[in-house]
């Protein structure tokens, strides 16, 4: 990584030295300043970063319930991040050894940055929606206003641009928006920033995780206009991704880890209120229970009109574990004509049919989806393959 400024791959990012100033909002957790750094080299506990969005719930709930203790691996409280930036570079620099990171991003770490980690599951399947201000019923409304995105290397941007084409917008990136040139500018911001910034009229619409989403309906300051899963069929969002010299020194923690996740998805898809509140009354998210509960338990008859595929349920976030290859192949894919803010030639070096097995060590969630019961207690096919469904492709 000589001669890299990670700052300007990940533009917006905070200084890695300051990386300890971006925890914060829940009670109990620790200082990044005093960890220990890599874990693998020190031998010492290896330590989960992540965001309060439900995207990293098994994560969580793997911690809550002592899942890794009972595998085998001691981990420490997991440590809030506030934004995508400042969790990338924490891991990259050792300080956080495992994260749920947003799958484009994660390719960028590794193939521009070159950053040596690797995903070893799927965090979760989709869980995204495009949330806009209450007046607004149709995505062509969006024409000659800002919507704000997550991170330019995400599902989100990939997919909302997609979206705006087909309707005839044209997205733009530090270019004011005008209704008559039917354009949209998009605008990185945090998580946590949206739903302020919606109620204020300061962006239109952002498209995120939840429960960003559901918070802005409990508040009433805005609707989910669109579902990412009704767009691409069980999209994984975020991935979980750990160290490689994790993997090389210590294969028994991340089996362990790997195994505790599993085990958290399983529980969390047959328990999804009780999910909720181990979220909330544990602290790990800061925001209301009933936009946690709201999240997990959302239902296809509440949003009738907006799906456009009600039996792919789309609206509800999903928890399996195991990553298919045909999506990281078609992701690279989707990648390609992204419009970003920053350098894109990467992902025409990418190879698609040959990412996953690069990116991807898959050995770990294999064993742990056996010892679980196999596919079908998750819901897959025993064959562990599928089809891609992308009605925007």
């Amino acid at each position: 990584m000589a001669g890299l400024s990670r700052r300007a791959v990940l533009r917006g990012g905070i200084a890695l030295g300051a990386a300890a100033a971006a925890v914060g909002g829940v009670a109990g957790i620790a200082d990044l300043a005093t960890a220990s750094r890599p874990t693998a080299k020190t031998g010492t506990a290896p330590r989960i970063g992540y965001l309060p969005i439900t995207d990293a719930a098994p994560l969580l709930v793997a911690h809550g319930q002592n899942r890794y203790a009972q595998a085998g691996a001691q981990i420490p409280r997991p440590v809030l991040f506030r934004g995508w930036e400042s969790l990338a570079q924490a891991f990259v620099a050792g300080e956080v050894d495992v994260v749920h990171l947003l799958m484009p991003f994660a390719l960028q770490l590794r193939y521009q940055l070159g950053a040596q980690v690797r995903m070893v599951a799927w965090n979760h399947t989709n869980g995204s929606a495009l949330t806009v201000r209450p007046e607004i019923n149709d995505i062509r409304q969006l024409a000659g206003t800002s919507v704000a995105i997550p991170f330019w290397w995400s599902i989100h941007n990939i997919l909302l641009q997609r979206k705006l084409r087909a309707a005839g917008l044209t997205p733009v990136v530090r270019t004011a928006p005008s209704a008559s040139e039917a354009t949209v500018q998009l605008v990185v911001m945090a998580p946590a920033d949206m739903v302020p910034a919606l109620d204020t009229g300061t962006i239109s619409g952002y498209i995120v995780a939840d429960p960003f989403n559901a918070v802005a309906e409990v508040k009433k300051v805005g609707k989910v206009l669109w579902f990412t899963g009704d767009a691409w069929r069980d999209n994984a969002c975020c991935v979980v991704m750990v160290r490689q010299d994790l993997i090389d020194n210590a294969p028994d923690t991340v089996q362990a880890l790997t195994d505790g996740v599993a085990g958290a998805q399983q529980w969390i898809n047959g328990n999804r209120p009780d999910a909720a509140k181990l979220l909330s009354g544990n602290k790990y998210m800061p925001q209301p229970l009933p936009a946690i509960t709201k999240t997990l338990t959302r239902s296809e008859k509440d949003y009738a009109s907006t799906l456009a595929h009600p039996e792919w349920h789309g609206e509800r976030i999903g928890y399996t574990p195991y990553p298919f290859p045909g999506y990281t192949t078609a992701l690279v894919e989707a990648m390609r004509g992204t419009v970003v803010d920053g350098d894109a030639s990467f992902v025409d070096r990418l190879d698609p049919a040959t990412v996953h097995r690069d990116l991807v060590d898959d050995r770990f969630v294999r064993r742990s989806i056996t010892t679980l019961g196999g596919p079908s207690a998750f819901g897959l096919p025993d064959s562990l393959t599928r089809t891609e469904q992308d009605v925007l492709a």
